[in-house]
């Protein structure tokens, strides 16, 4: 009896080894309007590898520079800002989009040393940051730089208010064109936070 229980179990088990999970096809999102392609496992890590689609890389390289002005930004807070809620905001900002900026550079490494690795074109575009909506301009960075308590904290709200939303709208034009997973998780997270932000900012009543 105890012989025939070990092979019943043994039996089982086979059945349920990742060797059989491998063989489940894989889906690879293409560009928008395109049908899927279904990738059997073999084919993953091979030249089938399909590439981010050129939104997703263009998005990625913008929006590293969006949120390095809102850095810029958030950084003049702590010295010159008068209200301690609008440095707790600024606080905020500044932590979570510095770990922000950290995952896309990632992805653009990853993406570059995959697309190499496959013959393809791994390079990062060259992108003009003052065309992007809701970017400060050098006056209104100068104008904040030089602000000091109420006065910089209505002019800090109204900019960052504007990046805010500009972030938001090249967040979900990408989500309506790119086909990277793990682009579009990034600016699903943009849309939620900076949504959330911008709720803070005019509730504070002194943009």
């Amino acid at each position: 009896m105890r012989v025939l229980v070990i092979a019943v179990l043994a039996a089982v088990l086979a059945g349920c080894t990742p060797a059989a999970e491998e063989q489940a096809p894989v889906i690879a999102p293409r560009g928008p309007g395109e049908q899927a392609r279904t990738l059997s496992p073999d084919d993953v890590g091979t030249d089938r590898w399909v590439a981010p689609s050129e939104a997703d890389v263009t998005y990625v390289a913008k929006m590293i520079g969006h949120h390095r002005q809102a850095l810029e930004m958030s950084a003049l807070a702590p010295e010159r800002a008068g209200d301690e809620t609008v440095k707790g905001l600024a606080s905020r900002i500044h932590d979570s989009q510095g770990p922000e900026i950290a995952g896309m550079e990632q992805w653009q490494r990853d993406y570059a040393e995959d697309a190499t690795a496959h013959g393809h074109g791994g390079g990062v575009p060259e992108v003009d940051h003052s065309t992007m909506p809701g970017m400060a301009s050098a006056a209104d960075l100068a104008a904040l730089e030089a602000a000091r308590g109420a006065d910089f904290d209505r002019l800090f709200l109204r900019l960052m208010i504007a990046h805010h939303e500009g972030a938001i709208e090249m967040a979900v034009e990408l989500l309506s064109s790119g086909s990277d997973v793990r682009v579009e998780e990034m600016a699903n997270d943009v849309v939620v936070t900076q949504t959330d932000e911008i709720e803070r900012m005019k509730a504070l009543g002194t943009a």
